[in-house]
């Protein structure tokens, strides 16, 4: 039961995580002390997105559920998760990449406008 609900905290926590590599410049935007956390987040997601590597939550909670008695799950949280819901089936590597590039695209944007807010806010 333990290891269920720390299992189901971990989902939560890379949820969390994801969201914040796709949006957090929204938080930049209010509290600017999390630049260097939200731009390290996306490195990150890129990078894990582009490669194709697991990311190191989605271990940690395939364990958590074997510890808890029941079946992990094959391939990444996006596979197992979100793939389902928001991608097309047959996603291939090109359409990985095209998902980091989309990350990075929104990111830049939203940068673009708080330095440029920044910049207003400073005439």
């Amino acid at each position: 039961m333990v290891y269920q609900l720390f299992a189901a905290m971990v989902l939560l926590l890379h949820l969390g995580f994801i969201l914040f590599v796709v949006a957090g410049a929204v938080l930049v935007a209010r509290w600017r002390r999390l630049l260097p956390l939200h731009l390290a987040a996306v490195a990150w997601g890129i990078l894990i997105e582009a490669t194709g590597a697991a990311c190191p939550l989605t271990g940690l909670e395939n364990h958590l559920r074997m510890l808890a008695g029941t079946a992990g799950y094959a391939g990444g949280f996006v596979d197992h998760y979100l793939v389902g819901l928001i991608y097309p089936s047959g996603l291939t590597r090109p359409m990985q990449w095209g998902l980091a590039a989309a990350v990075l695209a929104l990111n830049v944007v939203l940068y673009a406008r708080i330095v440029r807010r920044g910049r207003d806010d400073r005439d």
